[in-house]
């Protein structure tokens, strides 16, 4: 397993060891002691999957109380996923990282707690897998709009194209305006 930083601090793109045949392939997706002896010490409570449709974005979410980490992947499809940095503590406060993950490359990537997450499907359907180091309290849950003009994500949208959203993500404020962690 290759660990890489990114340019937020905590944020680790994680590309495991696949070993291929002509039967297919096996790669693992979770290994206690290979992530904490790479700097994730992570408990995780809950698991979850999602399937959407080409050009659907979820997020950007977070819970600004019991803040979840993330192990993040993609078992089928691709996705173009974003991390912000909501800790103001941080050098790395306001500030965004973006990374293609696809069933293809097997990339996983570990959101911190204090990081709001979001993803947007860039291939015709995908399946998103993630482990949650928190149980869901929709009563904390918060979102920051994918298009803050502060944070201008550069999302891989075609010309004339606009993301399918939740009506609670087409309502979802601004960094400014956001509820952020020490």
């Amino acid at each position: 397993m290759k660990c890489a930083a990114t340019e937020i601090p905590g944020v680790v793109l994680i590309e495991p060891k696949v070993f291929g045949d002509e039967r297919g392939y096996f790669l693992e997706t979770w290994n206690r002691r290979k992530f904490k002896d790479a700097g994730i010490a992570a408990d995780f409570v809950q698991d979850n999957h999602s399937h959407s449709r080409q050009w659907t974005l979820r997020g950007l979410h977070y819970q600004i109380e019991h803040p979840q980490g993330k192990l993040v992947r993609v078992a089928a499809g691709a996705v173009y996923d974003v991390v912000v940095d909501l800790r103001r503590s941080s050098p790395s406060f306001g500030r965004w990282a973006g990374i293609e993950l696809s069933a293809e490359n097997h990339r996983m990537l570990w959101v911190p707690p204090g990081c709001a997450h979001g993803f947007m499907v860039i291939s015709a359907t995908a399946d998103f897998v993630y482990k949650c180091t928190d149980d869901y309290y929709p009563e904390h849950e918060r979102s920051i709009g994918w298009s803050d003009p502060v944070l201008a994500i550069d999302w891989p949208l075609p010309a004339g194209v606009t993301p399918v959203l939740s009506a609670r993500d087409a309502r979802a404020g601004l960094l400014h305006d956001a509820d952020c962690f020490p």
